[in-house]
């Protein structure tokens, strides 16, 4: 990667001067739907690990408790926070109309219609449907955008309302989808400095032929510009012309839900596969190592629930990985609970 393109990256995410307040606020629209720590993070608020310079957790936590942000399933059914005002806009994107809904689906949906909120277990009483019946209708129904289900906290105890009492001015169909893909790639744009139609469709999960459209549209209005088999913003294009890096030394290990691991997700999978085929031990990726802002590996093992996970190796492909050994492991110690690893 171009070493301009790479720092102001950097920048960009807030890895090499850390997101105040402000700043974490515009990090956090650009880079939705917002998502918790893979595997560890289940009942945890979403959180943009190493960017800020405050404890982002217990912000967004108290931004969740305000419902200054709200959950909903996005990307490829994922659940994932978004702000209440971008609710539209990522309608837009996900919402699956119920064209046919069944009879249990109808049940359902009257229920809360008529009479809720409920939470699980009082739908489970009042259908006579066993819970395994009902968590697949729930999200069914909230992939159309007609319930919601209101966690505004870690607690599973969580009310389903109608989408409608939640967000009585919210209008679903306000933008078409490629109006809303040119709003969300401005800001992924912007926020990743270079892309490309692959990179989009990892991490919004929408049909590359509709990126593609609406990529082609941002660049016919020069917004966005052709560089190297990818995009850049025009301004930003202006911009390197006469920026100077600042390159840094750091080793991050991001979970697997990180919005530049989503970002690269097609690529790093692959590369794990590659460089995993054929080992004897459990080597599914615990996290990615992003190193002087690109990535260059992986921490493998075995996720645990209840108890630090199993790092069986950490493979690395820089070329002078011996000599950063110590800062490696030390970085995928520090977010597996202080578990270090059996092999390097």
């Amino acid at each position: 990667m171009d070493e301009k393109i790479r720092w102001l990256r950097m920048e960009r995410q807030c890895f090499t001067e850390k997101a105040d307040e402000a700043e974490y606020l515009r990090l956090y629209r650009d880079t939705q739907p917002g998502q918790n720590v893979y595997w560890n993070g289940f009942g945890q608020p979403p959180t943009l690990v190493f960017r800020a310079d405050f404890d982002d957790i217990e912000f967004n936590r108290k931004r969740q408790l305000d419902r200054r942000l709200v959950k909903g399933r996005f990307a490829g059914g994922n659940l994932g926070w978004i702000l209440p005002e971008d609710m539209e806009l990522f309608a837009a994107l996900y919402r699956k109309p119920l064209l046919r809904p069944t009879p249990e689906q109808t049940q359902v949906l009257e229920l809360i219609d008529h009479a809720g909120p409920f939470n699980i277990q009082q739908l489970k009483e009042e259908t006579g449907l066993l819970v395994k019946q009902l968590t697949p209708i729930l999200h069914r129904l909230q992939e159309a955008f007609l319930i919601y289900e209101d966690q505004y906290d870690g607690e599973w105890d969580r009310g389903w309302y109608r989408f409608a009492e939640m967000f009585p001015d919210v209008k679903p169909e306000r933008y078409t989808r490629t109006e809303a893909l040119k709003l969300v790639l401005r800001r992924f744009a912007y926020r990743l400095v270079w892309f490309d139609v692959a990179m989009a469709r990892s991490f919004y999960r929408l049909p590359e032929k509709e990126l593609r459209a609406a990529v082609g549209e941002l660049a016919a209005e020069d917004v966005l510009t052709a560089s190297e088999n990818g995009f850049l913003l025009r301004t930003d294009a202006e911009l390197l012309k006469t920026y100077e890096p600042k390159p840094r030394r750091f080793v991050y290990a991001l979970h697997r839900n990180d919005f530049l691991c989503k970002a690269y997700e097609h690529l790093l999978k692959e590369r794990c596969k590659e460089v995993t085929q054929g080992l004897a031990y459990e080597h599914e990726p615990l996290q990615y190592l992003l190193i002087d802002g690109e990535f260059h590996g992986a921490s493998l093992g075995h996720f645990r629930n209840n108890s630090p996970n199993d790092v069986n190796d950490i493979v690395c492909d820089l070329p002078d990985a011996k000599s950063r050994r110590e800062e490696i492991i030390d970085a995928v110690c520090a977010v597996n609970f202080g578990r270090r690893t059996q092999r390097f």
